[in-house]
């Protein structure tokens, strides 16, 4: 099952699952109950903490749920902040961060690098949450439409519908080399 947040962010191959680590949760859950997918892929757009271009393709199968206030000692949390369904442990993820916020400071984000975190998605932690806690081989394909710093907002809005097209034939194109074998 291919799967996408949604509102704006929506694709013809993708079924929509709810913006934000929340919807996503309550969505993905109720679609996994009452008809579990054999697998979940998640595509999306995404900020980069610097070292990833605007419009590169990411994938991924590793996400963290790490907020700002963890960044500068603010914070803490006695849960797992991180998790991966990637069981090929050759290839090294770029680890996806996700939080209901959109990052703007890019002084602090640079932080994430440092942690060896390359990228913020909102949704991501939580669809592979939901994927572990029901046995479903899942990952995320994103496309980078904004860096997070000040601009991040009039970024997204600036290169969202570029970077939809790029995902959009990244996975048509990753579908048709998966069935070829």
């Amino acid at each position: 099952m291919i799967i996408c947040a949604g509102n704006s962010e929506t694709f013809d191959f993708a079924t929509p699952m709810g913006v934000g680590l929340i919807e996503m949760t309550i969505n993905l859950t109720r679609a996994a109950l009452f008809d579990k997918p054999e697998f979940l892929l998640f595509v999306g757009s995404a900020g980069s903490y610097g070292n990833h271009n605007i419009f590169d393709i990411v994938e991924s199968k590793t996400a963290a749920n790490i907020e700002l206030a963890f960044l500068t000692n603010d914070a803490y949390t006695p849960l797992d902040n991180v998790i991966s369904t990637n069981i090929d442990q050759t290839r090294k993820d770029v680890i996806v961060n996700s939080s209901n916020y959109i990052s703007t400071n890019d002084e602090l984000t640079k932080k994430f690098l440092k942690l060896g975190i390359g990228i913020e998605n909102m949704e991501f932690f939580a669809v592979l949450s939901v994927a572990k806690e029901f046995g479903i081989p899942a990952g995320g394909v994103f496309c980078i439409t904004n860096y997070t710093n000040k601009d991040a907002h009039n970024d997204f809005l600036k290169n969202h519908e570029e970077a939809k097209s790029l995902l959009e034939l990244h996975v048509k194109k990753r579908i048709k080399e998966l069935t070829k074998r």
